[in-house]
């Protein structure tokens, strides 16, 4: 039986859907395009509202506080509340004019992707608790390693981001190196196993040592010399190997956070092979550039590797949650990570099994929206987002590096850029790069952010939300000239005034 939707059923004014629509759908059809129009709203505005938040804290927690609801609210209202409530603490990392972190801009086309997947339902552990998920998975993996150039033979794990990802990766290194030396770690722990060796770079990724630790192998790793754009010194490394022996890992760098430089993975490669060493590459957002054939003398020897981490909610713009623990050995990937159990029917020899690759058995079917954007893009669009973002990079650092007291402290390789401000001693420009980088941030025309690289303060820029064009970085080159402007004034007239 069918029914006209009636728009007294729920109230806040929403217009009814006007086809007859069951009445089994009429409640879920009604928040779903509610939910979507709120989003659609969201993105029209995007690129025009404050890329930073200003509600403080406080303000923010009492848009979604209040008691406890002891009885059930209307799921329309409940739905405008949620939008209501968030709003005025949404980061705007999908528009123009967000350059803080490696973010990328959740395209609207994995987003929708997205939608179906949440509407679906499917938990993508095993292939018998959704066929589809597992297929999707399957296909879009082989999709990958073609397009990122690595061996076909790698399986991949479809994990939340490229920290789980690093750990699955580090996992299977660690089942590998210590089954060499006849250690079998799923079965016995790491109680009484020989020690394995951890090698970083002195520049790696935060999420590294983290992995490390979740793992069991300790947060302290031998730290590898690097030179002034964070690339790992060859030589160290193999001295450093050479003064022990017995499982090893070493892990290398497609990215560095703040240059965008890479390790001599190909030269790390052989050296680790010497010594039986498994190397793994952190390529986060680094992986990527392995699309672009001009690359080739920054990307040469990644495939050389053992195993490889990249986000897909980086350059691939997929939503929130996205990365791909790549490992060349597909049994120690396996055996690190699988989960039986008599209830859960082994797959086929046509099937697949995506959750023997990653810690959940519960998890959300990422497959979906990673191949609709990889078909949506295609190999030629993947490499023209990294080619239009590195080409930005390098049109920003000419603009502020024109400007006096700014200095560019990174030849621009990849889509980072790193700057300074001022002329005097390292402590002053210190304290000028924390002034102006405040200074950006109030004015909230475009955000980035401040880190420590060495002995420097920076002002450290991502280009990697798309979709961005030349208007939109000649924008945030005036917003940091002008706040770099205003700070400089207004220590000049500080130094000027009578004592």
């Amino acid at each position: 039986m069918n029914i006209r939707l009636n728009p007294n059923v729920w109230p806040g004014g929403y217009a009814a859907v006007s086809e007859l629509e069951p009445v089994a759908t009429a409640g879920h059809r009604r928040l779903f395009q509610r939910a979507a129009d709120h989003a659609s709203a969201f993105r029209d505005r995007v690129a025009d509202r404050g890329p930073r938040p200003v509600i403080s804290a406080a303000a923010l927690q009492a848009r979604f506080d209040g008691p406890t609801p002891e009885v059930g609210q209307d799921p329309l209202a409940v739905l405008d509340a949620l939008q209501a409530a968030a709003d005025p603490g949404l980061t705007a990392a999908s528009g123009p004019r967000f350059f803080g972190w490696v973010i990328g801009a959740s395209d609207p086309l994995g987003v929708a992707a997205d939608m179906l997947t949440s509407a679906w339902g499917q938990n993508a552990g095993a292939y018998a608790c959704s066929p589809a998920a597992a297929m999707a998975e399957k296909v879009a993996a082989r999709w990958l390693l073609d397009i990122l150039r690595l061996p076909e033979e790698c399986s991949i794990g479809f994990v939340t981001g490229a920290t789980m990802a690093g750990f699955v990766c580090l996992a299977a290194a660690r089942s590998a190196v210590l089954a060499q030396v006849g250690w079998d770690v799923e079965a016995e722990g790491l109680a009484g196993a020989p020690p394995v060796r951890v090698f970083v770079g002195e520049d790696g990724h935060v999420t590294v040592p983290a992995a490390l630790r979740y793992l069991g192998l300790g947060s302290h790793p031998t730290r590898v010399p690097t030179d002034a754009q964070g690339r790992m010194d060859t030589t160290a490394l193999q001295v450093a190997l050479s003064l022990g022996t017995g499982p090893a890992i070493v892990v290398a760098q497609a990215g560095q956070i703040h240059t965008g430089h890479f390790d001599p993975v190909g030269e790390l490669a052989r050296i680790c092979r010497k010594h039986g060493a498994w190397l793994h590459v952190d390529g986060a957002f680094g992986l990527w550039a392995r699309t672009l054939p001009e690359m080739a003398p920054l990307t040469a020897g990644l495939e050389e590797a053992d195993s490889w981490s990249v986000d897909g909610h980086k350059w691939l713009q997929l939503p929130y949650d996205s990365g791909f623990a790549i490992v060349r050995d597909s049994q120690a990937h396996r055996r690190a990570m699988s989960i039986t159990a008599s209830y859960l029917p082994p797959a086929e020899e046509s099937e697949y099994d995506p959750g023997q690759f990653v810690p959940e058995l519960s998890r959300r079917a990422r497959g979906f929206a990673v191949w609709a954007q990889l078909r949506a893009l295609g190999r030629h669009g993947i490499a023209d987002l990294v080619r239009g973002h590195c080409a930005l990079a390098r049109r920003l650092a000419r603009r502020l590096a024109g400007e006096p007291g700014v200095t560019v402290l990174n030849p621009v390789a990849l889509n980072q850029v790193t700057v300074s401000f001022g002329t005097g001693t390292l402590e002053e420009c210190n304290g000028l790069t924390r002034a102006t980088v405040a200074q950006l941030q109030a004015d909230n025309i475009c955000l980035a952010g401040g880190a420590q690289w060495r002995q420097h303060f920076v002002l450290r820029l991502s280009l990697i939300a798309a979709p961005l064009v030349e208007a939109d970085v000649d924008r945030l080159a005036a917003a940091i000239l002008a706040a770099w402007r205003q700070v400089r004034s207004a220590t000049r007239q500080r130094q000027l005034a009578p004592s």
